[in-house]
């Protein structure tokens, strides 16, 4: 594709395909950039250590203006222990940089026609009944949820006429990033069976959060013996779910973006030792894996949730998955951790 400079604010450029992504430098922003630059797309990142930074209002606009796309990704990452200072710097990181995005799609004349704006499938609540979809999904309560919650109201606030804007409900994201990672790691020690939920002494990290917290404060305990459900998608559905909307123009708000079949954790953790040939799994409790999180910098949440969620706006819409099935998935994912 022919190469252009960067036109000045106002002007279009109509020989050029641009996407603007904020958080680039993250696991699904690294992605995405290397999958629309190998597309001869050009590519111009937002972030604290980009070209463009966050808080410099002129620089984000000329980015943005007579763009195509823009994706926002940026906030900080939950893979962390929730103490405090990470608690707050995961909702402020997600609400103020959407928020300043918004006010730069509404202050340019020409801003971009789709705006993808990350979200998470977290946001609906513990659910071993039936699968969330996004007409009869429900909600659920806590800091995760609230982050979500604060991260959508930020992003769906005001009229931005020219712009349609989808919330990408990810569910966890498997590829050479932190989650599988995480995962694969527990099987690797010897803690590659059903993560089990229960009894363990009661913490206050999952409290919610915003200007209105929801939730009792106390962590969820749940007994379901490792059945709860894992909805999971490939790095690769998540690139081909975004390239699939941009061209849907009557496809926007929430949309769940997770294989159609999710797995439950017993299921997981077996297919996980069976790819990395760990002979044996150990059972893990609520009251060993807080220990065990706590040395790993992360929450037992990842595991213990028990998220069900089905993508039923992209799949009515047409998107034939990739990766559909989990076995495949995991097997993919173990060579491009090695």
């Amino acid at each position: 594709m022919e190469q252009h400079n960067h036109a000045s604010r106002g002007q279009e450029r109509p020989h050029a395909r641009r996407v603007v992504i904020a958080g680039a430098s993250g696991f699904v922003g690294r992605a995405l950039a290397s999958d629309f630059e190998g597309e001869g797309w050009e590519v111009v990142r937002i972030g604290r250590r980009e070209t463009v930074r966050w808080g410099d209002a002129d620089a984000i606009q000329n980015a943005i203006d007579g763009a195509e796309v823009l994706i926002n990704l940026a906030g900080k990452s939950v893979n962390c222990r929730y103490n405090d200072a990470n608690r707050n710097e995961i909702l402020r990181s997600r609400v103020e940089t959407t928020a300043e995005l918004r006010r730069a799609v509404a202050a340019v004349p020409n801003p971009p026609r789709v705006w993808f704006n990350a979200s998470t499938a977290t946001i609906y609540r513990h659910a071993t009944d039936r699968p969330n979809t996004e007409s009869e999904g429900e909600l659920g309560q806590g800091f995760s949820v609230d982050v979500a919650r604060n991260w959508e109201r930020a992003f769906f606030e005001g009229t931005l006429p020219k712009t349609r804007r989808v919330a990408l409900r990810m569910a966890i994201v498997l590829g050479d990033g932190p989650a599988a990672s995480t995962l694969f790691t527990l099987a690797r020690l010897g803690l590659g069976g059903p993560n089990i939920d229960g009894w363990a002494p009661n913490h206050r990290r999952y409290r919610g959060i915003g200007p209105a917290p929801s939730g009792d404060g106390r962590a969820p305990q749940y007994r379901t013996r490792g059945r709860q459900k894992f909805s999971w998608v490939h790095v690769d559905d998540v690139i081909g779910a975004v390239r699939f909307l941009i061209e849907r123009d009557d496809l926007d708000g929430a949309i769940n973006v997770s294989s159609p079949n999710p797995s439950d954790n017993r299921t997981l953790m077996a297919s996980i030792r069976g790819v990395v040939r760990a002979p044996f799994g150990l059972p893990s409790w609520r009251w060993m894996l807080e220990p065990a999180m706590a040395v790993l910098r992360t929450e037992p949440e990842l595991v213990l949730k028990s998220r069900w969620v089905t993508p039923q706006r992209l799949t009515e819409a047409g998107y034939h998955f990739v990766h559909p099935e989990l076995n495949p998935a995991l097997r993919q994912v173990a060579r491009e951790l090695r």
